[in-house]
């Protein structure tokens, strides 16, 4: 990349989030869940180059990360732990991801125990062995 397309690039970056945080233009642009995405991988940017490496990382630990909670959750790690090498960075990402995952399945096994347990309790159930036993007899 010449140096005359670097700038280019990084004007029209700044344009570009210049226009999503200007309210008028917003809506028009991003969700409130994309601009909540886009906002935490901001503050992303900001802790990952405090340590010095380039803002391209926090884009991609932001991808796999996924949720604006998980990205400013490593935020947070960066600003406070301040870790030496980028294998440490990789690990706390996998470690919040792994977290992240848990949860998710958490949450789902407890709706569909929920679900499971209202069909137990429901009239519909209580119907089947009474039907079961007309056919058997």
């Amino acid at each position: 990349m010449t140096g005359h397309n670097i700038v280019n690039h990084a004007v029209l970056r700044y344009t570009f989030r210049e226009r999503i945080r200007d309210p008028d233009h917003a809506e028009d642009i991003m969700t409130p869940n994309q601009r909540a995405w886009a906002q935490a991988r901001d503050r992303l940017e900001l802790a990952v180059s405090s340590l010095g490496y380039p803002e391209e990382l926090a884009g991609l630990l932001a991808k796999q990360l996924k949720s604006p909670k998980a990205i400013d959750r490593m935020a947070s790690y960066l600003r406070l732990a301040r870790p030496g090498n980028l294998e440490t960075i990789v690990d706390e990402m996998l470690a919040i991801c792994a977290d992240t995952e848990a949860w998710r399945e958490k949450i789902e096994s407890r709706e569909a125990q929920m679900r499971y347990s209202a069909w137990l309790n429901s009239e519909e159930r209580a119907q089947i062995p009474e039907e079961e036993s007309r056919e058997q007899g």
